[in-house]
């Protein structure tokens, strides 16, 4: 029984070549979209969950809310781990992270580079689940200045040698680290990403008491089952006993009081597999996703699916009149109604393999796209492809059972009587109002989709050119940035001689850049003689080229300037920074206190106010920040005249290897660090932009298979009105209104709807577009001329075919 289902279902596939080619590659398409999607949605979800105790592990954050703004920090105090397995049994570990930067290796008269190293306590091993492939991972960061190292660098610094006991030098420290484990490569999916572990024990800062310094990235084992909320509800008590005394050393009031100005500080938990797509914080280890565009991109693969399953239902029911007389011939012959479902549906599972084998084509050809627009490294593993091809195969057969269930059932139910009294009795049958509104509705539905989704990606990309063409208040084009730290006493000789190159215009040297990762800093001011007027500020430390070279406005006073002696006492506000103080045009000569973490600070004296710029992404308000002197460190930023550097880049680098440094000669532009803070936002655009194409493409075959059809039905009607003088004009008008009908109703009903998610979208940004109504009306115009474009091309080919020919039968 099954063969003759296949040989029928293959002889009709072969027969109905158009439709079929259609379906397949809609089909195709769907799956393939859907595959490719909901990798990327998996590996977003899978991260941190490798661990064995993952839904066990939770990390401590701190916010803390003061005027001037919110922090919201992924590190915290010294301190809080030992606090909190001491006074809570329900922590039954407890263990920390800090970085360690990327220290220059010493080996062998070489210098590496570029590896990433983090001080961990010596449980860390026992917490998270790094395997180690030699030492022991309840030993090996007991003692101090040991170090565990990945597979790649112990390959790399000792080749085929056993690494265990192996010493590492690192340049700037005193100490030698000696090797006592070799790990296997962090996963890719796992936010912490480190290629050397080292104890904490070696780090002095470790053994600190204060509450007022962070840097600690702290994380606690929970029982199974225990719920992290009721630990998170008694935190307070922790802040309240350990930070309270030293905040009332620091600033001279009480916790309670503290809190009564408006202000609070507090210690919260988050699980660790939030930690990726449900973070906001300072600070974290590594870039984080978002779990809405989770969301979004796994409700497109779900919709392009839909989609493709919608065109094959929609072609199937249309093209049903080719198949009534064959329906009512074998109930005649005495086929069962299950028997007919059951051959139908072999035929939509014969065409879905057959998509299945081209989906997974066009998928494995379309990963590198992916990966290029994601960031990622997706792939199918072969460790994976024996659970990799049933589920493939039960996808298969899900898709093609859903796909096909409908049509299935509505040809099967045709009545023989019915279908073999003659033609017009199976054109009534398949034009009647239930079945043509059915295919209507669906056909709407992709539109609506469709258009959804190009208003989608035409927001995005209008947010995104906004952000590239605001006023930030500084001057980000023409300007590099070079980490010039490695140069040491050199520093000076390297800057002098670039500036007496015509093309630079000027250079300053600070830790601060307002464009991509910076040094960045909390402080609390306060007014003289008011001491309990607290306000967060970030705080930049600038030379006196700072403002000039990056084109900053000031609007009040005056500039650091060498002509001044006393400047190293001096402070520059920003404009946010003199409102929350209360001072509007009267700031310059007041007294200000500054106090860092550990309450420590000096007086300074206001002599400017610089006109508001952007220092962090324009999802955020402009914060309080202050400026201080301080000269030569950091990064190296050089203002150029004119945009060709690739002459002065090479003499840079010429100069540079000149002094013979530890670290190579790298640079980045202001406008390049600029653009990947919205990194996310870009690739979202692209990605939304890629399916939605994809999704209107497969909508217009749909479209594109029902206006053959139609012109199928209506040929011999096309003949008679030919005949009686219509125009080729007027017949194509006439086979494509009720397509255009369908495109302009799913534009009503997908405008306000994409209206409404966008600008839910855009709520992300402080500053940001209004959504114009032309871009709307451009998304409408350009829907409805690729629906009349597919339409028209089958519609002007039946409008201008030789009526002698489609009347000759008649």
């Amino acid at each position: 029984m099954l063969k003759n289902y296949f040989k029928i279902a293959w002889r009709n596939l072969v027969r109905n070549r158009a439709f079929s080619a259609i379906n397949i590659t809609g089909l195709a398409i769907g799956l393939a979209s859907c595959m490719l999607i909901s990798l990327y949605v998996l590996d977003e979800l899978s991260f941190d969950r490798f661990h064995e105790k993952s839904d066990r592990i939770v990390r401590v954050v701190f916010k803390g809310i003061m005027q001037g703004g919110e922090m919201n920090e992924a590190h915290v105090m010294p301190p809080t781990a030992a606090a909190l397995k001491a006074d809570y049994p329900e922590v039954l570990e407890a263990t920390r992270l800090r970085r360690g930067g990327a220290p220059l290796v010493l080996l062998n008269q070489k210098l590496y580079t570029d590896d990433q190293l983090a001080f961990v306590d010596s449980n860390f091993l026992q917490v998270f689940t790094f395997p180690l492939i030699e030492g022991n991972a309840k030993t090996a960061l007991l003692q101090p200045n040991t170090v565990v190292i990945s597979r790649r660098l112990a390959e790399k610094y000792y080749g085929k040698q056993d690494a265990i006991g192996k010493v590492l030098t690192f340049k700037d420290w005193k100490t030698p680290y000696a090797v006592t484990g070799v790990m296997e490569e962090m996963p890719a999916h796992s936010h912490i990403q480190f290629d050397m572990l080292a104890s904490m024990s070696s780090l002095e800062d470790a053994k600190s008491t204060s509450w007022m310094i962070s840097e600690f990235y702290t994380y606690l084992v929970l029982p199974e089952g225990y719920d992290y909320k009721k630990l998170n509800a008694k935190l307070p008590q922790t802040v309240d006993k350990y930070m309270g005394p030293q905040l009332k050393q620091a600033l001279g009031m009480t916790m309670a009081e503290f809190r009564k100005k408006g202000n609070n500080l507090g210690l919260y938990l988050q699980p660790l597999t939030e930690i990726h797509l449900h973070s906001n914080y300072q600070f974290d280890l590594g870039t984080t996703g978002d779990i809405k565009y989770v969301y979004i991109f796994g409700a497109i693969a779900v919709i392009m699916l839909l989609i493709a399953c919608i065109n094959f239902m929609n072609l199937s029911t249309a093209g049903s009149s080719k198949r009534a007389r064959e329906v009512g011939v074998r109930k005649v012959m005495g086929s069962e109604k299950i028997e007919l479902v059951a051959q139908f549906l072999m035929e939509s599972i014969l065409l879905t393999g057959i998509a299945l084998i081209l989906g997974t084509i066009i998928c494995l050809a379309g990963l590198p796209l992916l990966n290029s627009l994601s960031g990622k490294s997706l792939g199918f593993s072969l460790k994976a492809l024996p659970a990799l091809v049933p589920a493939l195969l039960f996808f298969g057969l899900f898709v093609g059972v859903f796909a096909g269930s409908y049509p299935a059932f509505f040809l099967s139910s045709f009545k023989p009587i019915s279908v073999l009294k003659g033609g017009s009795a199976v054109v009534k049958l398949n034009s009647s109002g239930k079945n043509i509104g059915l295919r209507s509705g669906l056909v709407v539905f992709q539109f609506f989709v469709s258009i959804t989704l190009m208003v989608g990606a035409t927001v995005v990309y209008q947010q995104l050119k906004f952000i590239q063409s605001k006023k930030l208040g500084y001057d980000k084009d023409q300007v590099l940035v070079v980490p010039a730290w490695a140069l040491g006493k050199n520093l000076p000789v390297f800057r002098d001689e670039l500036l007496r190159d015509s093309r630079v215009s000027n250079i300053s040297l600070s830790g601060y850049v307002p464009a991509g990762p910076s040094d960045n800093n909390n402080y609390m001011i306060s007014p003289e003689g008011h001491s309990s007027q607290l306000l967060k500020t970030l705080r930049y430390e600038v030379d006196y080229n700072y403002l000039e070279t990056l084109g900053m406005q000031i609007v009040q006073g005056r500039n650091f300037s060498k002509d001044y002696g006393m400047d190293s006492t001096a402070i520059i506000l920003n404009e946010t920074a003199a409102k929350a103080l209360g001072w509007q045009n009267d700031a310059l000569g007041k007294i200000v206190s500054r106090r860092n973490n550990e309450g420590k600070g000096a007086d300074y004296r206001v002599i400017g106010i610089v006109k508001d710029f952007h220092f962090k992404s324009l999802r955020d308000k402009i914060s309080p920040l202050v400026m201080t002197l301080n000269q030569g460190y950091g990064w190296m930023i050089i203002k150029t005249k004119n945009k060709e550097v690739s002459g002065l880049l090479a003499k840079m680098q010429n100069q540079w290897d000149s002094f013979k440094p530890d670290q190579p000669f790298t640079y980045s532009f202001l406008d390049e660090r600029f653009n990947e803070t919205y990194k996310t936002e870009q690739r979202t655009g692209q990605i939304l932009g890629l399916f939605a194409g994809l999704t209107i493409f497969v909508a217009c075959m749909g479209l594109f298979g029902l206006a053959i059809f139609t012109a199928e039905q209506r040929t011999k009607e096309i003949g008679v009105r030919k005949v009686l003088g219509a125009s080729v004009a007027g017949i194509v008008a006439l086979l494509s209104k009720d397509f255009l009908r369908l495109v302009v109703v799913a534009i009503i009903i997908a405008l306000p709807v994409s209206w409404w998610m966008m600008s839910r979208w855009l709520e992300d940004f402080e500053y940001k577009i209004d959504i114009s109504w032309w871009a709307l009306a451009l998304v409408s115009l350009l829907s409805v001329a690729i629906a009349l474009l597919t339409v028209s091309f089958q519609s002007v080919k039946a409008a201008l075919m030789n009526p002698v020919k489609s009347l000759r039968s008649e």
